[in-house]
């Protein structure tokens, strides 16, 4: 059975690491401004940035928080037959007291930015998506309302298991490399899970392997993981 558009933005969403983050400019009112924005996602499920105070698109956030993030699916040949998804959002500077949550997370994900976050004038925003527009390919065009899904694990059990697959089952790690035939250049890292799937974080590269099917539990989430160390296949996606 095919994935619905909603599974299938939310797949490119998870998979994805940057995008081009669209602002209105101040500098130029009335015209959009682009920029290169990498990502993780909150517990939320919405994409979290960690963007300097001095950037243009800061300063553009800052008077309207209205904005959009385009991700489009890499490496193929012909762009416009090509997976994209636009999420239309409201940016919002987060909390102080939502910071070391947010910190622990996306730097499992991106670990040179806490150099450069302590270093420097740094901030993490949320972007809250408002709409999705996902184009699938040729004629397969959805404005869509859901997407985005809260991560059950979001917090000290995320990572927990994570610590734990990291320190003690490196070897099945090596095997999820191996079976999904992705680049072994460098050890590979756990960096996230949530109840689709799990990313993996390679040299500088992120990954995200999908489970064959939602896990709701820890207990769940164990047993994919043991399965999957077993396997000489990757599965199917499924996340419906």
């Amino acid at each position: 059975m095919a994935d619905t558009p909603s599974i299938a933005a939310r797949a490119l969403l998870l998979s994805q690491y940057q995008g081009a983050l669209a602002t209105q400019s101040q500098a130029m009112p009335g015209f959009p401004f682009g920029s290169v924005a990498p990502y993780c996602l909150d517990a939320r499920g919405q994409p979290l940035l960690l963007i300097s105070r001095i950037a243009q698109h800061t300063r553009n956030l800052k008077a309207d928080p209205k904005c959009s993030l385009l991700l489009a699916a890499p490496g193929a040949e012909d762009a416009q037959a090509a997976a994209r998804l636009t999420v239309l959002a409201q940016a919002r500077l987060l909390e102080p007291a939502q910071v070391e949550a947010a910190a622990q997370r996306y730097y499992r994900y991106f670990p040179d930015a806490a150099d450069y976050h302590r270093a420097h004038d740094f901030d993490f925003w949320v972007l809250e998506p408002v709409r999705y527009r996902y184009i699938g390919g040729f004629g397969a065009i959805h404005w869509l309302d859901e997407v985005c899904q809260p991560n059950p694990f979001a917090g000290e059990v995320e990572q927990g298991m994570v610590e734990h697959m990291n320190a003690d089952h490196a070897k099945a790690i090596a095997h999820y490399v191996h079976v999904a035939g992705l680049p072994a250049h460098a050890p590979a890292a756990l960096v996230g899970i949530d109840s689709e799937g799990f990313h993996l974080r390679i040299g500088k590269s992120l990954h995200w392997l999908p489970f064959s099917a939602p896990c709701n539990t820890p207990k769940q989430v164990r047993e994919a993981l043991v399965a999957l160390a077993y396997t000489d296949a990757w599965p199917p996606r499924s996340m419906g």
